[in-house]
């Protein structure tokens, strides 16, 4: 008599990529909570601003990586690693002028966000070329399908970034803002593992015409959608941090952390969405049901964590940051709610922009400035920030609803 053998399924890279992005949000979220523990409401506004400054970074950078993401699911191999040379030398030359105009502005930056050195934006600003750089390697991975190499890059450059980070906080006994300045630094250079070689960087390289001239395009309508997505996910936590002290300022920087979960998830679907959608456009497929699918999983996720958000706040708070964060309680689902408008939103916007429809870039533009204007007017209190974010954040997706709705039903009477 024989046992019946368990028939074991092997995980596909996507999913793998699903599970590994969980684990470096977790490693970001253990981050972010830890210095939150450390460093207390007031350091941590401080270090809240440097994190603010990362996501906005990884916005930009997104520019290049989506389009490398892009351009490479729809290339042949020869033509890939040509097309990879020419942004990574792009890409180092923006990053240089970025990281000079951060250096010589650090004083500025000081004075804006009320920090307590220059040199912590000195020593980020320096960092930027790799960044970009480490979003060209990441790019080529997404749209290749090597969810295997791109997860790796993340993973150093999380883990990495944990590690070290937390060595010189706790060894140094010092909370410094400079010393969270470095750990970030050096995690970027971990973050280029794996690199993928694209020939001699030194040779000229120059695309054919049509190929430029479609990348110029998309380059400029990714650049205004990631712009619109840096207003929106982060113009919140640097006017508060701007208009509040530093103690309403680190309460608010948790209730971010905490409320944002849900956008970070959204993220690792988008990563997978965007070439799956590019490679059925290519072949003639049908592109909505993976759409329908990344939205379901995404519109689950937020119901849930609202739910837990609103009966549980105070123990939420308590166990990720601990009793000094306790009375920013109340504002969690709200804050919560308000990000998981956006993120179905985003969902929707990144679909669009796979088939080469933009309106709804402009759309979250328009929006974006919206939402900064209104917190500018309207600050009396964090509770009122969060409000003008869910009135924002609602309208946005009722109309990014109603564009697919109206692409939908256009696209049904044509044929």
């Amino acid at each position: 008599m024989t046992l019946p053998q368990l028939k074991i399924r092997k995980i596909t890279p996507e999913q793998f990529f699903m599970l590994s992005a969980m684990g470096v949000n977790l490693g970001n979220y253990l981050y972010n909570l830890l210095l939150g523990r450390i460093l207390g409401p007031e350091q941590f506004a401080n270090a809240a601003i440097l994190i603010t400054f990362l996501l906005v970074l990884s916005f930009i950078a997104m520019t290049f990586q989506l389009t490398v993401a892009k351009f490479t699911a729809g290339y042949e191999t020869e033509k890939q690693l040509h097309f990879l040379n020419y942004v990574k030398k792009a890409s180092l030359i923006i990053g240089i002028m970025s990281s000079l105009a951060v250096v010589l502005f650090a004083g500025k930056l000081q004075q804006i966000f009320n920090t307590d050195s220059k040199w912590m934006f000195i020593i980020f600003g320096v960092g930027i070329p790799l960044y970009f750089l480490m979003s060209v390697n990441r790019g080529f991975y997404q749209g290749s399908k090597s969810f295997y190499k791109l997860s790796a890059t993340y993973q150093t450059e999380m883990f990495s970034r944990l590690i070290i980070t937390l060595l010189l906080v706790t060894l140094l006994a010092n909370g410094s803002s400079v010393l969270i300045a470095l750990g970030i630094l050096i995690s970027f250079v971990f973050g280029l593992i794996p690199f993928k070689k694209s020939g001699n960087f030194f040779t000229k390289v120059t695309l054919e015409q049509s190929d430029r001239k479609s990348l110029v395009h998309f380059i400029a309508i990714t650049a205004f959608y990631e712009l619109t997505q840096i207003i929106i996910n982060n113009s919140d936590i640097l006017l508060v941090k701007h208009y509040f002290d530093s103690y309403d300022a680190g309460l608010y920087a948790s209730l971010a952390l905490i409320g944002r979960l849900v956008y970070f998830v959204a993220w690792m679907f988008v990563m997978i969405l965007l070439p799956t959608v590019v490679q059925k456009k290519k072949n003639g497929e049908n592109t909505l049901p993976v759409l329908f699918k990344y939205v379901g999983f995404v519109s689950l996720l937020a119901v849930s964590i609202i739910t837990v958000t609103y009966f549980v706040p105070e123990l939420i708070i308590d166990i990720m940051f601990g009793e000094a964060y306790t009375s920013i309680a109340p504002l969690l689902w709200k804050y919560a709610m308000a990000t998981s408008l956006f993120a179905i939103s985003n969902v929707f916007v990144y679909y669009f922009l796979s088939i080469d429809k933009y309106m709804p870039v402009a759309l979250s533009g328009v929006f974006g400035l919206g939402q900064v204007g209104l917190i500018v007017f309207f600050h009396n209190s964090l509770n009122q920030v969060v409000i003008v974010q869910i009135i924002i954040m609602t309208v946005l997706l009722f109309i990014q609803l109603a564009y697919f709705f109206y692409q939908h039903k256009k696209k049904a009477h044509l044929q």
